[in-house]
């Protein structure tokens, strides 16, 4: 049946894609393309400008660069939490609902998977609204270290047309005398509770995330060019035990060869069509 906002040959694909998973428990994979129609862009799409990511190693041994590190990921996360899901997180979260999808897998650290509605979300990359402390382990909300922020730096404001990158930082001019606020409890070092570049997922997650898988008959990836190697993991562990791949990204990924069905497509169109028909195709 012909999609009116989709070409023939996305029309197609999409029709093989609802083939392999109808009547399957799907797990689903996401990465930063599910979030571009919120707001928050792509930094591996088409088009995305060049970047170099924090390292843990940078952030723990240079203080100028931690500074320049906490002003631009406040303002990203100032522009993270003006974000709102759109109709692709919707669609999974009905999915999920509908006893459909399995729950979600996302390599995104934004949290509007749950905001849409979703229940059982491993989030592989840790999430921005936590802040914990490097040296005795307390966990704050990001919302209340925003605050301590703010006050110890009065002069930091949110620029109406930020520049925000998928895991919430920017480029600030200039950070010299930006004030790093420290752990009430000990005094000692804060980080945000995502996975820097150059650290490794925590295995406790990393196992959530398999077991999700596990207790699944398809792998749906939405959104993600599969650029990190837990991706490619999931996808060979979900080949091993010949489950159908789809994967519904713009642009090439990494297992454009391993997938069951390819829909080159934005995924906010696409997971709603899928979350129209796979009820009824059950």
């Amino acid at each position: 049946m012909p999609v009116p906002h989709l070409d023939d040959h996305t029309t197609a694909a999409l029709g093989r894609a609802i083939e392999a998973l109808a009547g399957r428990r799907v797990a689903v994979l996401t990465g930063a393309g599910v979030s571009t129609d919120s707001g928050i862009p792509d930094y591996r799409g088409q088009g995305a400008p060049r970047r170099t990511p924090m390292t843990a190693q940078t952030f723990l041994s240079d203080e100028a660069a931690r500074r320049r590190y906490w002003v631009g990921s406040h303002l990203g996360w100032r522009a993270f939490t003006a974000a709102a899901p759109n109709a692709g997180h919707e669609a999974l979260a009905a999915l999920e609902r509908d006893g459909i999808a399995t729950g979600v897998i996302t390599q995104n650290v934004d949290g509007l998977h749950l905001r849409a509605g979703s229940h059982r979300v491993v989030e592989l990359h840790g999430t921005m609204r936590r802040v914990f402390c490097t040296h005795c382990g307390q966990v704050f909300d990001r919302r209340d270290i925003a605050a301590r922020l703010e006050q110890a730096n009065p002069w930091i404001t949110v620029p109406e047309n930020v520049s925000l990158g998928p895991d919430g930082d920017v480029l600030p001019e200039s950070a010299e005398d930006f004030v790093i606020p420290e752990c009430t409890v000990c005094g000692g070092m804060l980080k945000p509770d995502v996975v820097f570049f150059g650290e490794f997922i925590p295995a406790e997650k990393f196992r959530e995330a398999e077991q999700l898988l596990y207790s699944s008959e398809a792998l749906l990836i939405a959104g993600s060019s599969l650029a990190v190697n837990s991706g490619i993991r999931f996808v060979e562990r979900a080949r091993r035990r010949k489950m159908p791949v789809v994967i519904v990204n713009r642009g090439e990924t990494r297992a454009d060869n391993r997938a069951t069905v390819r829909v080159e497509a934005g995924t906010t169109e696409v997971l709603g069509e899928l979350a129209r028909a796979l009820p009824a195709a059950r």
